[in-house]
């Protein structure tokens, strides 16, 4: 394998990366907005992209095998060929969950203002793992471990998040039985936006190794 052909397989990895995580990102916001809306159309066209992040994730593994079987990379280039794998794995398992969204807007029966009630605090984790999948996107395109760190440091605002809105519902279900069923469906959704947080920390993981050699614990 050529020099030039060499480069443009680690470009060619790290371009795949980038396209899961920008798929990815789609996935959550068309989960949570098919969850605030009830839109089942929206939740199916959602649920069919995990097939293309499944593709990337195929493509980054061949990347990888092919990378390693035909050369022998550098201290710096293995460390990103180890880091997008790990990555695409991260990647594959948030997508997952984004799905696992989508999939409960399709099981919410309650009236609107009552639903709007419900999702309140789910809108606002959405809305902080959208923000940290973004700045990772930022980070891993610009080599950058500091901001990687500081969207990782999000991670403690969404789980507290998380237990204080759980608190809520559950004191909501005490008090409104005709609310159980919805707001079971809706706890899963709150731990799966927790989980989503949890990959993305790890994500972060990934890129703060992959610039600085550094293995660090960022959840």
């Amino acid at each position: 394998m050529s020099r030039e052909k060499y480069h443009n397989s680690l470009d060619l990895l790290k371009l795949n990366v980038l396209e899961m995580m920008q798929v990815s990102l789609d996935m959550l916001r068309g989960a949570t907005e098919s969850l605030t809306t009830l839109d089942t159309n929206l939740a199916h066209e959602t649920i069919k992209k995990d097939d293309i992040v499944d593709e990337k994730e195929i493509k980054v593994e061949k990347c990888v095998s092919h990378l390693i079987a035909l050369q022998q990379p550098m201290a710096s280039d293995m460390r990103l060929i180890t880091a997008s794998l790990t990555m695409a794995i991260d990647l594959e398992r948030l997508s997952d969950l984004a799905c696992n969204i989508a999939w409960t807007s399709t099981d919410i029966k309650g009236e609107p203002e009552r639903n709007k009630v419900l999702l309140s605090g789910i809108c606002k984790m959405s809305e902080i793992t959208e923000k940290m999948l973004q700045g990772t996107m930022t980070a891993f395109k610009d080599s950058d471990p500091e901001l990687a760190k500081k969207v990782a440091r999000g991670d403690d605002v969404l789980d507290k998040l998380f237990f204080d809105t759980e608190k809520e519902f559950i004191e909501m279900m005490i008090k409104d039985h005709s609310i159980i069923t919805d707001a079971s469906h809706l706890l899963f959704v709150l731990r799966y936006l927790e989980r989503i947080g949890d990959h993305i920390c790890n994500i972060c993981q990934s890129i703060v190794y992959l610039v600085t050699g550094e293995r660090l614990i960022l959840n």
